[in-house]
């Protein structure tokens, strides 16, 4: 139990948040009586994190992917998270480089740079050259920081668990919710993973019919040198992109890169998004980096996120639905995206969605900023308790980083502009497929199916109906209960009849009774009438239906 326990990260734990005044959690760690459940603000839900330490930090960014369970203020707040920490010494980083390789370390790499170019929780990145001379990155795990994922991990869950008994985590699922994070959090452990979603992701946008493939670069990963501890991936030279300086050509060239730069950005993650189904989900501006060669390149791919065909169809409806502010729409489309089975008043909803909508009615839409409209669908569906699956989240947040960082990059950019041409085409492809011409031959031979099939069945449905065998088959359900009722109903109406009955009948002989076996019959009737009469009254009263 976790309140049982006494270690000292969870005393830590409670202190931090004492500390921070979260009176609900007060409650809740000392077993007093809670109220609903109350998050705290946002600005204090960070400081919590960030005293916490490096594991909490990533779980809030981990949180500030998931606009789905948290509004747009919590989300903006734990977007500002910065997991960097103080580097390990080289001394403890260099034990665990020569555990992990398969060769001797003077013999792998010519050089390595003792001090990291950067530094998180998991991992810190160092600079080195190959035995070949091939320079490269060396992404290495951070010396025990796995026992301290898992000590945390049964901590998160342990939280879990008591919040769980509350409405508030039955009603958005908290366990499950926790368990997905944990998952992401171990996943984060093994490097392997973090290479195979590179590698897909290069070869995803190898190629491309809406940009210029060799304009987008995605590092190699050097696999007979990879495990989990270790990621060795190919070093690519630049600067974050917000802070590229394209000032050395003249002005209108200057401009021009920054709207060609824009262009790819958009097409390379609407191909992720609606095309592969497998996007990188963090593209925040250190992760877009301006090489010196004029390439863009995309780093880090830890955080990936994936889309079925289904949803990518109702994802393509929706901005399309978006562009158009069609509220109903949008509110039909978010009940298909919805994984939850419990009813959803669709007034409502559509309500909600047309008071939203309203507000850009007289906006143009080179000026509406769809990331921010994707937040608040997904916050009208958290209010009117639709669950969405956790990917929407990761969705919301790559679009809303992209925009982000396209429009601090061109203030000029004109998203409508951007992305009109892709919808068409993405419509195109929904219609037609990737190959068009298989897609009308398939749809020619179900016509052509259903030619032949189709005058049969009318010959038999035809045939039933007039030798009049057709028969329909109707199943009601939840009429158990009524049946049961007018049941009881019957029964009681006939016990009341013969009751009834026995009375006049015994007042009929007892008027005109003339022997002492008739006053004897009288009697037995009144007897009889009276029993059942108590029991029919008894009856009424257990039920509970007297009113």
């Amino acid at each position: 139990m976790f309140l049982t326990q006494t270690v000292p990260r969870q005393r830590e734990i409670i202190e931090v948040v004492l500390r921070n005044g979260w009176d609900y959690m007060r409650r809740l760690l000392t077993g007093g009586k809670t109220d609903e459940p109350q998050l705290p603000t946002p600005a204090v839900l960070k400081n919590i994190l960030v005293d916490l330490g490096p594991v909490y930090v990533k779980l809030g960014q981990l949180l500030s992917t998931r606009p789905d369970l948290l509004s747009a203020a919590y989300i903006e707040e734990l977007s500002t998270l910065q997991d960097e920490v103080p580097p390990v010494p080289w001394s403890e980083v260099e034990i665990v480089i020569r555990k992990q390789l398969k060769r001797p370390l003077e013999e792998t790499f010519r050089i390595v740079n003792h001090f990291p170019v950067a530094a998180g929780s998991i991992a810190q990145t160092h600079r080195a050259t190959l035995a070949d001379g091939r320079e490269v990155a060396l992404k290495v795990q951070r010396p025990g920081i796995d026992i301290t994922i898992a000590q945390d991990i049964a901590l998160i869950q342990g939280i879990a668990d008591l919040v769980a008994r509350t409405d508030f985590g039955q009603t958005y699922d908290i366990k499950a919710i926790a368990e997905e994070f944990t998952k992401a959090l171990e996943a984060e452990l093994d490097f392997t993973r973090e290479a195979g979603h590179t590698d897909q992701l290069r070869r995803n946008l190898s190629q491309s019919r809406w940009y210029d493939p060799t304009q987008i670069v995605v590092a190699e990963i050097y696999w007979h040198l990879t495990t989990e501890k270790l990621l060795v991936m190919e070093w690519l030279d630049g600067v974050p992109l917000l802070t590229a300086e394209l000032s050395n050509e003249n002005g209108q060239n200057a401009i021009a890169k920054r709207k060609e730069i824009t262009t790819l950005l958009f097409r390379v993650f609407f191909q992720q998004l609606y095309i592969d189904g497998f996007f990188h989900a963090d593209p925040h501006p250190g992760n877009l980096f301006y090489l010196i060669d004029g390439r863009v390149a995309l780093l880090d791919c830890g955080m990936v996120g994936r889309l079925d065909p289904r949803t990518q169809q109702i994802l393509t409806e929706m901005l399309l639905a978006i562009v158009d502010l069609d509220a109903q729409r949008c509110a039909q489309l978010t009940l298909q995206l919805s994984d939850s089975a419990q009813p959803v008043i669709l007034s409502r909803l559509e309500n909600d969605y047309e008071r939203m909508l309203r507000k850009y009615y007289n906006v143009s839409l080179t000026e509406i900023n769809f990331s921010q409209i994707i937040y608040e669908i997904l916050q009208i569906a958290r209010n009117n308790k639709i669950r969405l699956p956790s990917n929407m989240g990761l969705y919301a947040k790559t679009l809303a980083n992209l925009e982000g960082v396209a429009r601090t990059f061109n203030p000029e950019v004109n998203l409508f502009d951007e992305i009109k041409p892709l919808i068409t085409d993405l419509f195109s492809r929904q219609l037609l497929g990737d190959n068009p011409v298989r897609s009308l031959l398939r749809t020619a031979l179900d016509i052509k199916s259903l030619s032949l099939q189709s005058p049969r069945q009318i010959e038999l449905l035809l045939d039933r109906v007039t030798s009049e065998t057709l028969q329909w088959n109707l199943s009601l359900r939840g009429l158990d209960g009524v049946r049961r009722t007018m049941d009881d109903a019957a029964n009681r109406l006939s016990f009341s009849i013969l009751v009834g009955s026995l009375i006049m009948g015994a007042a009929i002989i007892s008027n005109r009774a003339t022997t002492s076996q008739l006053s004897y019959v009288s009697s037995v009737l009144f007897a009889a009438a009276s029993l059942l009469g108590l029991w029919l009254i008894i009856s009424i009263l257990r039920s509970g239906r007297l009113r």
